[in-house]
């Protein structure tokens, strides 16, 4: 399999899966900005036209693309690994869940928060809203582990997410005790913590090629 990602992006969730399941992948770095895949310099639209990450190439040279359908395929393709849920109403939780964190938290409150070009008003509008999403989630997590009855992709996927609070200041989850601690347990799991070492060096180095070529 072929992993196309960008350092600490949203595609670090299925890196998480791969190695939760222990894996081989091949993991191809695309600049966020030129839209170059680094070990060749090909352009990666050619491979998804929206230049978007994460995207798979299977072993079967099937291209995916959007988080949760990937992180789906890779527990579903491991099934041992165990990240993955049953049938029937376990399989709606999880999707429920990969859909909450990937509208209500990902595009609707991070994104904005994290775009340069958004206004004052947009990142407060984005804040004021997202209070709810937090709280919301803050009563789930309360006395539980993970948002399932297990780790998950899922959390693979709340985990990315919640790492990027290091970008954004305006979230501070001292008001928000149950995720903060939830975050801090699944910062510790090896395969988060293998993640995101390896990909915090990889976004320095592409923070200052960028500088570099400014």
């Amino acid at each position: 399999m072929d992993l196309y990602f960008s350092p600490m992006a949203c595609s670090m969730a299925t890196r998480i899966a791969l190695y939760e399941a222990g894996a081989e992948a091949h993991y191809l770095e695309v600049d966020p900005k030129t839209k170059q895949v680094l070990t060749d310099g090909a352009d990666f639209r050619g491979v998804n036209p929206l230049g978007m990450v994460p995207t798979l190439r299977t072993d079967d040279d099937v291209v995916l693309t959007e988080n949760a359908a990937i992180l789906q395929y890779v527990a579903d393709r491991f099934p041992d690994s165990a990240i993955a849920a049953g049938s029937g109403i376990d399989r709606t939780r999880l999707q429920q869940w990969l859909c909450f964190i990937g509208t209500e938290l990902h595009k609707a409150l991070f994104i904005p928060l994290l775009d340069p070009k958004a206004s004052a008003e947009t990142k407060a509008w984005a804040l004021a809203k997202g209070t709810s999403r937090l709280d919301y989630l803050e009563a789930h997590l309360q006395g539980r582990d993970f948002l399932l009855d297990r780790f998950s992709v899922a959390d693979a996927y709340l985990a990315t997410v919640i790492n990027w609070t290091m970008a954004t200041p305006q979230i501070d989850f001292a008001n928000w005790p149950a995720i903060k601690a939830y975050h801090k347990r699944l910062r510790e799991r090896p395969s988060i913590a293998k993640a995101v070492a390896e990909e915090f060096e990889l976004f320095k180095a592409e923070q200052a090629r960028h500088k570099a070529a400014a």
